[in-house]
């Protein structure tokens, strides 16, 4: 028997749900999908699709895309809340813990490194140029990402549409994300009841297209949703929360560099909607304005550091605590402080994560019928192909171009690259990173390591790669 096929197909009983897929071979696939993580979210998401629904087939692309919905209109990172899903669906709750938890990992250990030589060095020659490498090899993955996603979620023309008026919301209007996604909910909706609820004739040609998934949806695991269950997780989470936190204030005091971290990090991660592109702004400007841990082109290094590395974006806000407990230590050595502040602040971002999940899931389980909660979130699956197409866009300027400008017409908000400022070995990387994926059909893996290689070797000869 293959080692991605679980041992039964049959439906289980509660008590063994969390059994069809080996927590130990669960664990394994986690950690080595937690090495692909680069590329924000949408190269996040892609892996995820890559290695769970097409090669593996642990789970349905219907079921994947259903429970990608739900994070899209959570706050925090998206991509790790799919993750801590879907874990959850194959393993219970160790499961949404063990893939939640290794999804971040290496980027907190690659950030907190890369923190501490960025404060010890003041360059990281070496380890950008390797990064440079990594970054276009991203954009070949994106690019799959919304090929796939979008061959499977736009089932209908009004879908398609639904798509593109989200990219262009985004892209050119700069609507807010959560009203993007609330008017593609509605849209869903008024389609699903004018067409009687169902996409059934676009469903049956999907599934006829697709390779069923090994395990039956209705074989993956599920929690009863009760008050009960509510109030347990939610208390959980509240003290994993609260410990740290009032550990530091009590040995730290009330006004230390620490409580202000804990404090305000934890209100970005309760209303970070539409993922980190959208509150970075504002933590740019309170880190450096108000708090004064860090300089402008510190938050801008590091937030090249945090687009280069695996894990979630808002990975970013870890180097940010870093620099600014290094500065502000008190009576702590500056290593200890700041490696205190990068952990604290890591824990503070991510906690909520797993509560949102742990605590709603089983409700979202359980309207998974719904036709009109489906309809529903077929409009929001097709916006998140116009996201993630977004998000592409905006990764591609920012990968290729040195300089992007901002234009402004009226209610149009474009970013404009300045081509005189092109990366002419990060583009030439770029479209080898496309042939390997495409082309010769490459993994992720190796393709980002091949394209790391590539920007090492580029940078020991001297080439501009940054």
């Amino acid at each position: 028997m293959s080692s991605n096929e679980p041992t039964t197909h049959a439906t289980p009983t509660s008590s063994s749900r969390r059994d069809l897929i080996p927590l130990r071979e669960a664990t394994w696939a986690w950690f080595l999908i937690s090495l692909q993580t680069f590329g924000g979210p949408a190269g996040q998401i892609a892996v995820m699709q890559r290695t769970l629904v097409d090669e593996k087939r642990w789970i349905g692309q219907k079921r994947f895309l259903h429970a990608l919905n739900y994070c899209m209109l959570l706050p925090g990172p998206e991509a790790q809340q799919l993750a801590i899903y879907t874990g959850w669906l194959l393993n219970g709750t160790i499961g949404g813990l063990i893939a939640g938890v290794l999804f971040v990992l290496p980027g907190m250990i690659a950030m907190l490194g890369l923190a501490a030589i960025y404060v010890a060095f003041g360059a990281t020659t070496i380890v950008l140029a390797i990064f440079a490498g990594i970054a276009p090899a991203v954009l070949a993955v994106v690019v799959q990402a919304v090929t796939r996603v979008s061959k499977r979620a736009l089932t209908r023309p009004a879908h398609v549409v639904i798509a593109v008026c989200a990219f262009l919301a985004l892209a050119l209007f700069a609507v807010p994300f959560p009203i993007v996604i609330a008017v593609a909910g509605f849209a869903g909706w008024l389609i699903g009841r004018r067409t009687g609820g169902a996409d059934r004739s676009s469903t049956t040609e999907r599934d006829t297209d697709e390779t069923p998934p090994l395990i039956a949806d209705d074989a993956l695991h599920a929690d009863s949703p009760s008050l009960r269950r509510a109030i347990l997780v939610l208390g959980v989470g509240v003290i994993a929360w609260a410990i740290p936190m009032v550990a530091v204030v009590l040995f730290t005091g009330r006004h230390s560099v620490f409580t202000e971290q804990g404090v305000f990090f934890s209100g970005t991660a309760l209303v970070t909607f539409g993922g980190a592109y959208a509150v970075l702004a504002y933590v740019a400007q309170q880190a450096v304005e108000t708090y004064g841990w860090l300089a402008p082109g510190e938050m801008v290094r590091g937030l090249g550091l945090a687009e280069t590395t695996p894990g979630p974006l808002i990975m970013v806000v870890q180097f940010v605590a870093f620099l600014g407990a290094y500065r502000n230590p008190g009576d702590l050595d500056p290593w200890v402080a700041a490696t205190i502040g990068a952990l604290l602040t890591t824990w503070v971002t991510f906690v909520p994560c797993f509560v949102f999940i742990f605590l709603g899931a089983p409700y979202v389980e359980r309207l998974r019928n719904n036709t009109h909660l489906t309809s529903a979130l077929n409009g929001i699956t097709a916006a998140v192909v116009g996201v993630i197409a977004n998000l592409a866009l905006y990764f591609a300027v920012h990968t290729l171009f040195t300089d992007a400008s901002l234009l402004h017409w009226g209610p149009i908000h474009l970013l404009v690259p300045d081509v005189s400022t092109i990366r002419p070995v990060v583009a030439v990387i770029a479209v080898l990173a496309g042939v390997m994926i495409y082309r010769l059909r490459w993994s992720v893996l190796r393709t980002l390591g091949v394209c790391a290689l590539l920007g090492l070797a580029a940078g020991l000869v001297g080439l501009p790669v940054t």
